[in-house]
This record gives C-alpha cells, structure tokens and sequence, in this order.
C-alpha cells in the first residue's frame, strides 16, 4: 500500500442549520479534502450546476454525492425512490464524484425494497464508474418498542451489498460492534461517516472522540490494510450557536480524522 491516506470530506449535512455553501466555505477554510452533499430541501442542494459553481470557486471536490432518502426527503425531486436515486447518480457522473450513499429501503416501501437489490445491480452497471454503497442504520423505539424500519434490515451486512457506507454514529443508535460490522463489511467498505455517539437509540453524530464509538480504532484499522475509501466528517454542529463554535468542532473532526489515518498512526 502507498503513503497516501484516506481523503477525508465535511457533508454539507454537518453545518445545519446553514446552508449548503456554507460546507464549501468552510471545507476550504478548514483545508478539507472535499465535500459530500447531502441532498435534502435546501435547493442549492439539488441542481448540481449550482454545485459545480461553488466547488470552482472555493477549489473543493466534490467526493459523494448522499441521496435523498431521510424522512424529510421522500419529495425531493420525485416520489419515486427509483427516480431520486437515479438524479443522485446522475449528479455525482456531473460532479465526477465516485460513490452515492444510499439508505436501505424503509419497511413500507415494498415495491422498491423487493427490487433493491436488483436494482442497485443494474444502477451500477449503468454508472459503471459510480459505487452505490448502502448506509447501516437503526431501529428505533415507539411506545417502548423497537421498530425496524428499514427493509430487510438496518444492517446492510444482512443480505450484503456490493459496496457499504458504515455509520460510526449510527453503530451507536443501533448499539452495534462498530469493528465486527467493519469486518463484515470487508473490502465492501467503501465509505465512512466519522461521527461519534453513546446512547443507544439515538442517532448523536457527535464530534468524533466525544462518545463511546471506536472512532481512532476503526480508521487506524483501516489505514493499516488500504486506501481506497473515503472518510465524511458527519456531525451535527446545530447547537453550536455560533459560526466560531461550529467551526471548532469541524476543525477538531479534521483534525481527529487525518491523525489516525496517518501511515504512522497506522504503523
């Protein structure tokens, strides 16, 4: 394996609640190695000529492209999961971004999570240059019960996929082995949204290092066996009050990310 680390991107999710250029603005700052757009109500968000512009203007890649699939997103650009997915990918071919993240199906999305599978299948043979790689999730609790949304699992691992997202803060809302679902995950690992969470059932996205998660553990594993994944600082700054704090924590998360993905911490 080569000297080269990991490239490590800020989602434009991790500045909310400031708009999507505000990523680009700070990525640039902060001396990120890109962004990830997470696509979602904003519309700067959802036109990648927009896009495009600011990435030139700032000097930032643009490294993943999220799909819309939250809750809050099942109306953008089209009701058709199929359809938004296959915008994102057409988004990341114009951006030259190499990996579109995608959540599992949720439960009463039957049609499409039936062809799931099948369906990333032929997405990648028509974006040959694309990695879909699927996000491991979480069961969450209503009425004092836990609830799968997601079909046929919040684990991603259960049936398995060609390419993976692993969500450290998700790890900890599902109260996952963070490092076993890695190993599951295997060469498949794909991408990585490096956040950091300690209460199960809550999805915290902490500023890594301030929870419970093997944050360092997991990317010195993987930097000691490869390089061809990225990283996404993905962590919720909505709290921060104000643009210095959320600045902090974002420079802290870079911080965090490149010394542990260092040949040397590797080593």
């Amino acid at each position: 394996m080569s000297d080269k680390t990991a490239p490590v991107l800020l989602s434009t999710s991790s500045v909310y609640p400031e708009p999507t250029a505000v990523a680009f603005e700070l990525a640039a700052k902060l001396g990120y190695d890109g962004v990830e757009v997470m696509v979602w109500t904003d519309a700067v968000s959802q036109d990648p000529e927009t896009l495009a512009t600011l990435s030139g203007h700032y000097g930032v890649n643009i490294g993943a492209v999220h799909a819309p699939c939250l809750l809050m997103t099942q109306r953008v650009w089209s009701k058709d999961p199929w359809e938004r997915l296959r915008r994102a990918a057409v988004m990341a071919e114009r951006l030259d971004a190499p990996v579109v993240v995608i959540h599992p199906p949720f439960a009463w999305q039957r049609g499409y999570g039936r062809g799931f599978a099948a369906g990333l299948d032929r997405m990648s043979q028509r974006f040959g240059d694309i990695r879909f790689a699927v996000e491991n999730m979480y069961p969450i609790k209503m009425a004092r019960k836990g609830f799968v949304p997601y079909a046929p699992h919040w684990d991603p691992t259960d049936p398995g996929y060609d390419n993976y997202t692993l969500d450290l803060s998700h790890c900890a809302a599902s109260n996952s082995d963070a490092l076993a679902m890695a190993e599951r995950m295997g060469d498949n690992l794909t991408h990585v949204h490096l956040g950091d969470g300690a209460t199960p059932g809550r999805d915290e996205h902490a500023v890594p290092g301030r929870g419970g998660q093997p944050c360092a553990e997991l990317l010195t594993s993987l930097s000691r066996k490869r390089n061809d994944f990225t990283v996404t600082v993905e962590v919720s700054t909505r709290k921060a009050g104000h643009r210095a704090v959320r600045e902090a924590d974002l420079a802290e998360s870079l911080a965090f990310a490149r010394q542990h993905l260092t040949p040397a911490a590797a080593s």
